[in-house]
């Protein structure tokens, strides 16, 4: 399985709060909604730094894990009509698209005791 991870920034004029909501509220559910997801991706996680005192604030604004199968699962979604149509418009809405950080990741779990 390939992890897709990508480090996203806010739009400028946005609060962290607004993207937070936005991301969770509206722009994951979007995601979630074409036919492709079902088909396609296996795991849709995103996460959002907090302010930790002791920690440096996080550079980024999202941190989203998406988990397919293969490259050709990964290439078929995103080339998919229903995700350049409806999903991907909606990303410029939030985050900026040319500021995105992307990492390809074979994940091991070396321990899960959730």
């Amino acid at each position: 399985m390939l992890k897709f991870t990508f480090l996203i920034r806010r739009v400028d004029g946005m609060s962290h709060e607004a993207f937070v909501d936005y991301h969770r509220n509206h722009h994951a559910p979007l995601f979630m909604s074409i036919p492709e997801s079902g088909k396609y991706v296996k795991k849709y996680v995103i996460s959002h730094p907090v302010e930790m005192a002791g920690f440096p604030a996080a550079p980024y604004d999202s941190v989203t894990d998406i988990y397919f199968s293969s490259m050709d699962d990964f290439n078929a979604f995103f080339a998919s009509e229903n995700y350049r149509l409806k999903v991907h418009p909606d990303e410029p809405n939030f985050f900026k698209l040319d500021e995105v950080v992307t990492l390809v990741c074979e994940e091991r779990i070396v321990a899960d005791k959730i």
